[in-house]
This record gives C-alpha cells, structure tokens and sequence, in this order.
C-alpha cells in the first residue's frame, strides 16, 4: 500500500503525467461489498450465463472502471486501452492471471501434473519458453502449417459432398443450408490433433469415431461447469459429493483419458522411428508434431509434456469452431464484405503457387476478419492480470496483487473505442495499422498479450484463416436471418442457437 504523502509520480514507475487528488482503492465505484449476496443475486437472476451484459451495463452505469465481489473472487474490471496499457506496464516477468482453481483442485486430486496455463512464476517461464519453440515461433508456424491446410481443403470437400448429397437447387446451383457447428467442432478437433500429434483421426469420414464426438462433450460440459466453480471452495464440493463438481471432474477425466490414449499412441510411434530423424526434427523425414517436436527436444519431462498436450487439446477446440461460427454468419449477413475478402482471397491465392503461408501473407482481410470477429465475440471476455506493484486506474490507487480485469466484451462494442462499434469492418484493422498511440495496440486482446498471451494463439489464428480462405474460395455464404445472434457465457463467449449458413458452390 502506498504511504501517506507518497506522490503519484512515484506510485506509477514510468507512468503518464502526474494527477492531482487521487482517490483510494475504497473510492472505486462498486457493484456490492458483500460478495455472498451478490454472488446469491447473480444465481437468481441468472448472470452468469450474461456476464458479458452485466458488465457492459455496469460500465455505462458506473463509468470506466469499478469493483465487483462474488463470493470468494473480488476484481477491479476496466475497459479502456489506456488502463490496459497501464495495466500491462504492471505484469512483471512472470505475469499472472487468475487462476481457475476448479481445474488446479482435478490436477491435484487426481496427481495430475500442471501445465503452464495453471502455473506461475519461474517454473512456468521455464515451460513457457520451451513450448513456444514449438507452436509460437515463425519456424514452428511454418513446419505445421500445412497440415492446417490439409484438414481445411478437406473440410471443404467433405461439404462439397454433402452438398450433392442433400442440397437443393436447379441446373446445377447447389445451396444447402445447415447448422454448422458439429462439422466445425469436428474440424477442429481434426486440425488439433494433426498439429499436437502429427497424425489424421479421420472425422470427416462417413462415421465419425464416437471416442472422439465424446470428447468434445466432455469439453463443453467442463467449460459449462467451469463458472459456477470459481466462487466456490473446489475441495469443500468435492468433501460435499456436489454433483456440480462430480460433473466437472468427470468431464476433465474424460479429456485425459482421451489425450493420454493419443499421446501413448504417439510416444510408441516416435519411439520407433526417432533412430530415423532428421537434422530438422522430423522423423523418417515426417513432421511428428508437437508432441513428438517436444519428446525429441527432451527439454520437458513426459508428465509435463502430457500435460501441456492436454492442455492444448481441451483449449483447442470450442475456441476456435465457435468464432467460426460467429465469422461465418458475418461474413453471411454482410454480402458487401465477403466479397472484398473473397476477391482478396482469390488475388493472394492465385500468385501463393499452393503456398498456404504466402496465400494468408496476401489477404491482410482474412486476418482482419478474425480480429473483427473476436473484437465483436471474444472467445474469453476478460484478461487477467496481478499488477506488481502499486498502480493508478483512472486516478483510483490499485494496491500491487489486486486482480484487475481488461473486459474486453464491453471495450470491443465501445463507442468511446472504436467507430461505429456494431459495424463488422474487417479493413478497419488495415487503416490501424498506422496509428501509433500508446494504448493503439491494446484494442485486440482476445489472445491476450505479452509473455501470457494465449498459447495456442498461432495455431488458433492459422486454424481459422485457412478455413475461411478455402471456403471462400469454394462457397458463396448466406444467412436465412439476419438478426443480431443472441450470445451466452460458459466459460466462453458462444450463441444461444448456432446460426444457420447457407452455402452456395461458386
């Protein structure tokens, strides 16, 4: 805590211009000082499932920043650039975010080890560093990057017929109209699993396996649970036999199980043909992805590197089939829009010679698409951070380990943001690339930032341009209503009702 009369140039290290009068950490505009009652509040009138509306309408009621209490978790949430630029400042070299203490209590009951979206400090940089050899840096991006493009271009064909199997039209102008959110699951499940262990689990095929349609429910059900549990004592609803948490922690089993099958199955087939690798650590001259990237580097112990793998797996799924949905229905609503996309798309591909990286390094749209839509549908709606050391939020002192969230639901919808906040504008991403104000990069945050930023980030953003661009190439998009999509939480940002696509063979 600050002393009295420490000046506020001290208190913010580096910080902006110096503020006279401010105000303590008690000042702060709050929702409640008592948590339990808040948190009974949020039960009854069921806020959870709309954190992101209660948020955006406490922004527009008490201002820019504010506190909240709910049970055992109390946060102070902003939504301005300029505070997550200060916030940011704050992380230290070993940045945190709020623990999801539901999953740590299943690592640590079931003698799981944990992998760096549970850790902190020191430990979790030495990880860190070694898992973004593999799946964050341009090398990696490159070695894997094809695969993404196989599953896309089959994703397509698998469409394709479907099309002729149950569209309708006349002289030849197929359409077909559906829900596409079991094939886009299925897709990325597909595009994860031949990234993390190099091999087809074939989900395009005719009968798909049920072992894996199993696994993504028991990723939803653990993401569906997840929320109710982080104002709770995990271990005084385990002692209870709660069924709340019964349901969590079968649901997190399910996912290991699944993964531990995969990596076994992995680990045997590497250990046979690793006498056979190449100086570019491919064996027998095969990309054996990220798991066999990181047993042939042996930096990681296999416990860690299971449980890392899993990690990947079960955060490799819904956030990325959902923002598809999301984009595809965008792009469907706004004709005008996929069309520049699609001609951009067209251009690039045509002079990429096949080659999947140039293609998405032509078309700065596709990318820009993806960062509309999570500006609009952000997978998570906050971003965490523990400042380390004392801090001021719009001339209100945060104490240094105060959790403080960037809500990025309400700033992505923001009129004191960005222009014209509701209008999906991918080119707008083009025309920002040239401001260079301080808090101009902290606008796009659905990955998250620095050190901390989501892991899996390359994979996500590769996973779903590649799919867009293929589809384009391929497909006209339409939708049957274009009303605005009604979006719920679980532990993600999701639609009530998965939109309807239709498709139309160009």
């Amino acid at each position: 805590m600050l002393k009295r009369g420490t000046s506020l140039r001290r208190a913010v290290e580096g910080g902006k211009r110096v503020v006279k009068g401010m105000r303590s950490f008690e000042e702060i505009p709050h929702t409640g000082r008592n948590g339990w009652l808040n948190l009974l509040k949020f039960w009854r009138e069921n806020r959870f499932q709309q954190l992101h509306k209660h948020m955006e309408r406490t922004f527009n009621t008490l201002g820019p920043i504010y506190r909240e209490k709910l049970g055992t978790l109390s946060s102070v949430n902003i939504m301005l650039p300029s505070d997550v630029s200060e916030l940011f400042k704050s992380e230290g070299l070993h940045p945190r975010r709020m623990t999801l203490q539901p999953w740590a209590t299943h690592r640590e009951i079931r003698n799981h080890s944990k992998g760096i979206f549970l850790k902190n400090g020191e430990e979790w940089r030495a990880d860190r560093l070694q898992l973004n050899k593999e799946v964050m840096m341009s090398a990696a991006v490159k070695r894997f990057l094809p695969l993404l493009d196989e599953v896309a271009k089959d994703f397509c064909r698998m469409l394709q017929t479907r099309m002729e199997k149950e569209g309708r039209g006349e002289e030849g102008k197929c359409v077909l109209t559906i829900d596409p959110s079991p094939d886009l699951f299925r897709f990325a499940l597909e595009a994860s699993c031949h990234v993390l262990y190099g091999e087809r689990i074939g989900l395009f095929s005719s009968s798909p396996s049920l072992e894996s349609q199993k696994f993504i429910w028991a990723v939803e059900r653990m993401l569906t649970t997840t929320p109710p549990l982080l104002y709770l004592p995990p271990r005084l609803l385990l002692r209870m036999g709660a069924p709340l948490w019964t349901q969590h922690a079968t649901a997190w089993d399910h996912i290991f199980s699944h993964a531990e099958a995969r990596i076994q199955r992995g680990y045997q087939r590497l250990s046979t043909s690793l006498g056979r690798a190449s100086p570019t650590g491919t064996a027998g001259g095969h990309y054996t992805g990220v798991l066999g990237q990181l047993m042939e580097k042996g930096q990681l112990s296999l416990d860690l590197i299971k449980a890392n793998i899993t990690e990947l797996m079960a955060g490799g799924v819904d956030t990325t089939a959902v923002p598809l949905q999301f984009a595809l229905f965008e792009l469907g609503r706004n004709p005008e829009v996929q069309e520049s996309v699609r001609q951009q798309v067209r251009a690039s591909w045509a002079q990429a010679g096949g080659d999947p990286q140039k293609a998405l390094q032509g078309a700065p749209l596709l990318k820009g698409t993806i960062k509309e839509v999570l500006r609009l549908y952000p997978v998570g709606i906050t971003v965490q951070r523990y400042p380390v050391r004392d801090i001021v939020l719009q001339n209100y002192h945060i104490p240094a380990g105060t959790l403080v969230q960037a809500c990025i639901y309400p700033m992505g919808r923001s009129e004191k943001v960005f222009e014209d906040p509701l209008h999906f504008d991918p080119s707008r991403w083009s025309r920002e690339e040239g401001q260079r104000a301080e808090a101009a990069g902290f606008r796009s945050l659905a990955f998250g930032f620095g050190a901390r930023q989501c892991v899996g980030r390359r994979i996500a953003e590769n996973e779903m341009q590649l799919l867009l661009m293929h589809i384009l190439l391929s497909f006209h998009l339409s939708v049957p209503s274009s009303e605005d999509l009604n979006t719920t939480v679980t532990l993600i940002l999701q639609p009530e009702t998965p939109p309807r696509i239709t498709f139309s063979k160009l």
